[in-house]
């Protein structure tokens, strides 16, 4: 489900909390296990983080760059995307996991599924802050033809049940200037890993 500007109200809020979570887990462009070096640079906050590196996708309490634990999750994250869940039919979500992603001019994200989670059933709930992108949701094959769905400063994206495990990514970013984020576009991806 597309929720239009739901989290355009809370704004100041999301990226004040966004501030703090980067300056206690710095973004940062991970590689993948076949040797990619990402074009989006990422970060965590909550109970588990997502990383990847040549080992492997997973989920780790710790953020491998600091040995520390990833900073606690903001509470107006959790508000915005529990609310948006339940706007779409998932009142009893409790995300447990933010997965915070930067792009700047030219980065993308190929096709991919969000399956390292244990918890399958939960939905993904995705705040769009800055720069328009063109989100691409495709079916439950990566060939499946992607809908090209355009989200704006403030749109969530919430997809759950039959539609969990659908293939999803981002074309490249445009150039642009955001009045708040510059040239750049942050995703807070919410989910519930465990």
């Amino acid at each position: 489900m597309l929720l239009r500007a739901f989290a355009a109200s809370q704004e100041s809020a999301l990226l004040t909390a966004l501030q703090e979570v980067a300056a206690g887990s710095p973004f940062r462009r991970m590689t993948t296990p076949g040797g990619y070096r990402m074009s989006v640079a990422m970060t965590n906050c909550g109970e588990r983080g997502w990383i990847t590196d040549e080992t492997g996708y997973r989920y780790d309490a710790l953020d491998p760059r600091t040995a520390t634990s990833w900073p606690a999750m903001p509470p107006v994250f959790r508000e915005v995307a529990t609310a948006a869940a339940t706007a779409a039919g998932f009142a009893d979500f409790a995300p447990d996991a933010c997965l915070i992603s930067r792009y700047e001019p030219g980065a993308r994200l190929s096709l991919h599924q969000d399956k390292d989670e244990i918890d399958l059933e939960s939905p993904i709930v995705s705040i769009s802050l800055g720069l328009p992108v063109v989100f691409l949701f495709g079916g439950h094959r990566r060939s499946d033809r992607p809908l090209r769905v355009p989200l704006a400063h403030g749109d969530v994206v919430v997809w759950g049940g039959p539609a969990r495990l659908r293939f999803h990514g981002v074309l490249p970013l445009r150039d642009g200037r955001h009045p708040l984020l510059g040239a750049s576009r942050v995703n807070l991806s919410l989910r519930k890993a465990r």
